[in-house]
């Protein structure tokens, strides 16, 4: 039995198309098996990144807490070394009232002043203003009220009377006023 050469040639060129099939898999499986070790070694590198990432995000929370904490420590260092002259010097004012100048009382009134003028501006320097609202309208942002007096000499709603003065912080209310606020003159009464 012959062949005929044409089926030989299509039975051959089938073989080949299946062999290419059979090896198609196995050539993509090895070029897959290249791309895999591409990958897992991206992934370790991507992997090695975000620890490195994560870390360094650790240490700088840590020392952001570290300098927000040495900063609250320390955050009134320079007020407190601006208000020791003014405790020497109440020191020195009682000193000179236990000493030879106890009988000096105007001596002791003029250091009680300076020392008094000494502490305001080391609180004008830090940002602290005073409120002293004697004769102003009653600001119940600023003041507080502990009582009323009934008086014919100034408006209704003005500060009579400053019972503790009050205090801003760089234009924060930190003290409000305490005040005595005048009302009406009628008292009611016919």
């Amino acid at each position: 039995m012959e062949r005929d050469p044409l089926v030989n040639r299509e039975e051959l060129d089938q073989d080949l198309e299946e062999a290419a099939v059979d090896d198609g898999p196995l050539e993509t499986a090895e070029a897959s098996g290249g791309q895999l070790e591409e990958l897992r070694a991206q992934e370790a590198a991507t992997r090695d990144q975000l620890l490195r990432a994560r870390a360094e995000l650790e240490n700088q929370r840590k020392r952001s807490a570290r300098e927000v904490e040495e900063a609250r420590k320390f955050a009134l260092q320079s007020f407190v070394r601006e208000l020791l002259p003014v405790k020497d010097s109440l020191e020195k004012g009682l000193e000179a009232a236990l000493g030879e100048a106890a009988g000096d009382a105007e001596s002791l009134q003029q250091g009680i002043r300076l020392t008094l003028k000494l502490w305001q501006e080391v609180l004008a320097r830090e940002g602290v203003e005073e409120l002293d609202p004697l004769g102003q309208p009653f600001d119940p942002d600023l003041h507080e009220a502990l009582t009323t007096r009934h008086s014919l000499d100034v408006p209704p709603h003005t500060v009579l009377e400053v019972m503790q003065k009050g205090y801003l912080l760089n234009g924060r209310l930190i003290r409000p006023a305490r005040v005595v606020v005048a009302v009406g003159g009628d008292t009611g009464t016919a």
